[in-house]
């Protein structure tokens, strides 16, 4: 054991609470106050590393037994409500593989940690990792979670997409997920875990889990409080042709977002915003009908909320409004469903008795209901899509008998306290208890029942313990969620029953009180403070039930998007889980949503028990963020506000048993195994018959892990210099092998010279008579082509290239004094040139089938920058004497997609274009996807490419118009046998592969081009306009054909023409109508 007290924490620690000469509660808040008024928001709390056998946590999951946990520093994070200079890519680069303690506590710290200890690095084994975001909702966990994702990727940076795509998820979560409340206005009304799965140190998928999703949230939304973002950005994004394709007039004329929109700013910010989501789901990989579909069923939630009922009379049944007939047609329009179906679904049930049909009429009650049971049902249902998408797109694609790590990140929602509290508020609050006890489990009941185990002098530091509270909600079978299940099961179960039940089970209960007067509800005491719930709908958003016969309607809708969602099954925890499309019966109806169907509290707490389970079987790194003060205000610190939280979250208890105790407790084997090599006596026995654990301060690993790391450098010296020594050793032995080998073959060539002479001499002597010598002859020079005077010297052979700049983005110098290379003199083998005619064959064939048309501008000719499949060497080429900023797009050689070539200061970059499955076109490494070849260059004209921020300007064309390269294109517009009819005779290809053939080839191809694309002869002009005009609108027809629609936009259009008759507003509000919009 390393005795306490002798050593402080490494100086550079400035933010270290540990390191706090006094530590109460005056001296904590003194702190945190100093460094947050000087914008140093982060302050590293405590940490705890060790592990003890297992036990069984209160609520949910069973630990491991034996397992040793490894508790990084717990990372204390105060929301400035400001931007602030601390996340760009300079202190990105700082923390990267920093030493612990040299930089002050910050986010980026907290992921290269987990980073580093998933790879088992800096003294850890290999191990999954998790980092649990935590605090009050509006203390900034959204923006963390976001910061975390950012330095992760940044550290595994690879050649793909799919960093990018990872990073995009967040965006879109929060547009579909996020809404603003009193307490935030970016706050998330649902949790996710995102796993990121690394194969070594490069990230090879991604999946993610959400949970509880505040679908009441679509229908009503309490005073002060928005619906979610994405309806606000819709409004602000679309043009007025996309509103009326969707059928969406007026934000004020909507219920379900209360009449409320914004002013000029916000309505600004919300455009971009909305820009930015349909940039996600390009870049995620979404298609293009599907986010169609996916928008259409959004504008048929809110025509849907339009849908009043007027009260029946006597002995009549419900009817729907005269107000309401168009709102109806928009729905279902925009559902792809029948009107006459969907109104039956909301005013009335059908069910079948004894092979009779019987229909049902609801109250108005009921039919309000049913019409809000169906677009909260089918909001849920699109998110979960989305997550569900999401997974699918971003798996990883690796063999399933790789071994892949993790690093999960917890970004759930905040402890609430509204004023008045709902089933959704309980649920969340739930969440919040489960996560401070999975806290307290790690930092103070595990670490002293270690002390206890090996009989270490300790002094026992309290906590809030909040397994009782745990116990309240979860216990079975008399637990708040059982008796809400319970109750939950009873048609005639009200909500007042429901309370009445709790008042009597839980009776003398410390955490629970009755409510006071008639008011309908209870009150829980949170380890955050006291909770008072409204009952008032906990029944019926338990039940979470679907009217009858809408699946079935929406199962059978012509819009493929909806059919899938409802189609598709929920897990035990919730998850929606898409599969074939299956017609069903309405009695597997009725059955789908009484026996199959689980409640949305027990759904809550099957994936909460699942997330539990993730989290304890990796190791944890805490991030607690707190509020500030609750007006959101920059620099202001509320000292009251700030004492509380930090009491509930105990962080002054942690501090303490992070001074005082030893966080780090490894066993002798495994410090044997990492740390053998720093021991003075290697032959010491390190294991004992009843202490099984060393001790160590928080700072003791850092160190040993420094030291190794010099000894392990040392030993590269070590090796690099033996290698050294025996790879001369070998050199000099070869080098004495060959001398004395050429000294041989020398020698036994003097002997077989002497020889021959020898043979020579002595054939000489034998003959008598002179035999005549034939006459030499002279020479001729070998005739030279004659070249001109001014003819460039022949350029010498390339270099060869690495195959791998085929793959990633290379820079090439440019030397424009120097030699050009020659082109088409490396030196292949059969094989290779075979394949690679191959690939260049395929990629042709991808180009004319596909990219074609895409790329023709409205003429039928090809963009001036556009080349054909050029390589690399001749792009450069022909940028060597271009200006800066010129550039060209070429057509890849070996891969389908393109390649844009820029012309630098000094050199030459080339960007890989790569085309999704989604048929939008990224460059790599770049966080924006474009619809077309043409916008993309046309954005980088106005928007620098990264990482260097350099603009398009210039586009490099061809050499001239006599030599096209891209012949190999010819038969884009013309047919072999018209291309032969129009060709000159004298232009006809010759079939020698001399280089006159070869030239007159490619004059012939181009003069073909060049007259059908560029230069039009004066005879053909009236002929060749007619073609033009009919190439201009065939390509129209066609590009209009491909734009995705809703299935019934005819429908919708009627519908809304109907709306517009019958309330006289016109078709779509201008601008200044939508910002000027009552805001309450």
């Amino acid at each position: 054991m390393v005795s306490p007290g002798e050593r402080e924490p490494p100086a550079g620690s400035a933010g270290n609470l540990a390191a706090l000469s006094e530590l109460d509660e005056a001296s904590l808040l003194r702190g945190l106050r100093e460094r947050f008024l000087r914008q140093q928001v982060y302050v590293s709390a405590a940490g705890a590393r060790g592990g003890v056998p297992g036990r069984r946590g209160a609520g949910l999951t069973a630990l491991p037994s034996r397992r040793q946990t490894d508790v990084g520093d717990i990372l204390i994070a105060l929301n400035p409500f400001q931007p602030l200079q601390l996340y760009g890519r300079e202190v990105s680069e700082q923390y990267r593989c920093h030493d612990e303690g040299s930089l002050p506590p910050h986010i980026f710290a907290v992921a290269d940690r987990a980073y580093h200890a998933m790879l088992g690095r800096r003294g850890a084994r290999p191990q999954s990792q998790c980092i649990v975001i935590s605090g009050e909702s509006g203390a900034g966990k959204t923006e963390s979670t976001k910061l975390l994702l950012q330095h992760i990727m940044n550290l595994c940076k690879g050649n793909s997409q799919l960093e990018q795509q990872i990073l995009q998820v967040n965006p879109l979560l929060e547009a579909f997920g996020n809404a603003q409340t009193v307490m935030n206005d970016n706050s998330s009304r649902f949790g996710k875990y995102i796993q990121l799965r690394f194969q070594n140190n490069t990230v090879r998928g991604a999946k993610l889990s959400e949970y509880l999703l505040e679908k009441s949230r679509v229908v009503q939304q309490d005073t002060g409080e928005r619906n979610f973002h994405i309806f606000y950005y819709m409004f602000a994004g679309l043009s007025s042709e996309e509103k009326e394709m969707y059928g969406l007039l007026d934000p004020s004329l909507y219920r379900y977002i209360s009449g409320r929109f914004g002013t000029e700013d916000v309505a600004q910010r919300w455009k971009q915003k909305y820009q930015e989501v349909c940039n996600a789901l390009d870049m995620v990989g979404f298609q293009e009908q599907e986010q169609v579909d996916m928008q259409a069923i959004l504008a048929g939630v809110l025509s849907l909320g339009n849908v009043t009922f007027e009260p029946p009379e006597s002995n009549a049944s419900l009817k729907m409004s005269e107000a309401s007939r168009g709102w109806l047609k928009a729905a279902a329009g925009q559902f792809g469903v029948q009107e006459e179906e969907l109104l039956k679904c909301l005013i009335c049930t059908m069910s079948v008795t004894r092979g009779e049909q019987i229909q049902r009429f609801h109250t108005q009650q009921q039919a309000e209901d049913a019409r809000d049971s169906i677009a909260k049902v089918a909001y849920g249902r699109v998110f979960g899509w989305i997550v569900s998408k999401i997974n699918e797109l971003l798996a990883e694609n690796v063999d399933p008998e790789v071994e892949l790590r993790e690093i999960g990140i917890l970004d759930i929602f905040g402890f609430e306290n509204f004023a008045v509290n709902r089933f959704e508020q309980l649920c969340i609050n739930l969440a919040n208890e489960q996560l401070q006890h999975f806290f307290n489990h790690h930092i103070f009941q595990l670490e002293q029942a270690a002390y206890r185990e090996e009989e270490l002098p300790w002094e026992t530091i309290t906590f809030n313990n909040n397994e009782p509270i745990l116990n309240l909600l979860l216990a079975k079978p008399l637990g708040l969620l059982s008796l809400l299940d319970e109750q939950s099961a009873f048609p005639q179960a009200t909500d007042k029953t429901f309370v009445d039940k709790l008042n009597s089970s839980f009776k003398g209960n410390l955490h629970f009180q009755p409510a006071r007067g008639r008011v309908l509800g209870f009150s829980i005491i949170h380890y955050a403070g006291k909770v008072q719930y409204t009952a008032g709908g906990f029944l019926e958003k338990n039940r979470d039930t679907l009217p009858a016969n809408v699946r079935g309607l929406f199962i059978n809708s012509v819009t493929p998007l909806l059919s899938v969602l409802f189609t598709a099954t929920i897990s035990r925890t919730g998850t929606l889980m898409p599969h074939v499309k299956a017609k069903i019966i309405p009695e597997a109806d009725n059955k789908f949503n009484s026996t199959r169907k689980q409640s949305a509290g027990a759904q809550f707490r099957h994936s909460l028990m699942v997330l539990m389970e993730r989290m304890y079987s990796a190791n944890p790194h805490f991030v607690r963020c707190i509020k500030p003060n609750s007006q959101k205000e920059p620099g202001v610190v509320d000292n009251q506000m700030l004492l509380q939280q930090l009491r509930y979250n105990g962080l002054l208890e942690t501090i303490r048993i992070r001074r005082d105790g030893f966080s780090w407790r490894p066993s002798f084997e495994e410090f044997a195994e990492r740390y053998g090599i720093l021991l003075v006596k290697p032959d010491v026995s390190l294991t004992k018959e009843r202490k099984s654990r060393l001790f160590f301060k928080y700072w003791h690993q850092e160190q040993l892990a420094k030291y190794v790391e010099r000894l392990e450098r040392a030993a590269v010296v070590i090796q690099k210099v033996f290698r050294g020594f025996r790879c001369r050793k070998s050199y000099l032995k070869l080098v004495a092998e060959l001398r004395a080998q050429a000294q041989r073959q020398q020698e036994e060539a003097e002997r077989e010279r002497s020889r021959q002479q020898a043979m020579e001499a002595e054939a000489q002597k034998r003959i008598s008579f002179p035999i005549p010598v034939p006459r030499k002859r002279l020479p001729r020079p070998c005739p030279h082509p004659q070249t001109a005077p001014d003819m460039p010297p022949q350029p010498p052979v390339p270099r060869p290239r690495s195959k791998l700049t085929e793959f990633t983005p290379f820079d090439n110098f440019l030397h424009p004094t120097g030699p050009r290379p020659a082109l088409g003199t490396e030196e292949q083998t059969g094989e290779e040139a075979k394949m690679r005619q191959l690939k260049r064959g395929a990629t042709l064939r991808w180009f004319r089938e596909t990219q074609a048309q895409k790329v023709m501008q409205d003429d039928g000719a090809f963009p001036s920058w556009l080349h054909g499949t050029i390589s690399r060497r001749e792009a450069e080429n022909l940028l060597i004497d271009k200006p800066l900023g010129c550039f060209l797009v070429r057509i890849s050689q070996s891969r389908p997609g393109y390649t844009l070539t820029y012309r630098g200061e000094g050199r030459c970059r080339h960007y890989m274009i790569e085309m999704q499955p989604n048929a939008r076109y990224v460059i790599l490494g770049e966080d924006r996807a474009h619809t077309s070849l043409t916008e993309l260059v046309r954005y980088h004209q106005t928007v620098g490419i990264q990482p260097f921020m350099e603009k398009l300007t210039v586009p490099c064309g061809q050499n001239s118009s006599e030599s096209l390269d891209y012949e190999d294109l010819e038969s884009l517009t013309l047919t072999p046998t018209v291309a032969a009819e129009e060709r000159p005779h004298e232009e006809q290809p010759c079939p020698s592969g001399s280089l006159a053939g070869r030239t007159t080839l490619k004059a012939g191809a181009a003069a073909v081009l060049k007259s059908m694309w560029f230069r039009r002869s004066k005879n053909c002009q009236e002929r060749q306009s007619l073609d033009k005009s009919k190439t201009k609108s065939s390509l129209g027809k066609e590009r209009g054909s491909q734009r995705a629609f809703p299935r019934l936009h005819s429908s919708i259009r009627l519908a809304m023409k109907e709306i517009q008759q019958f309330s006289s507003i016109p078709l779509n509000g201008s601008c200044k109508e939508l910002q000027s919009s009552p805001q309450r």
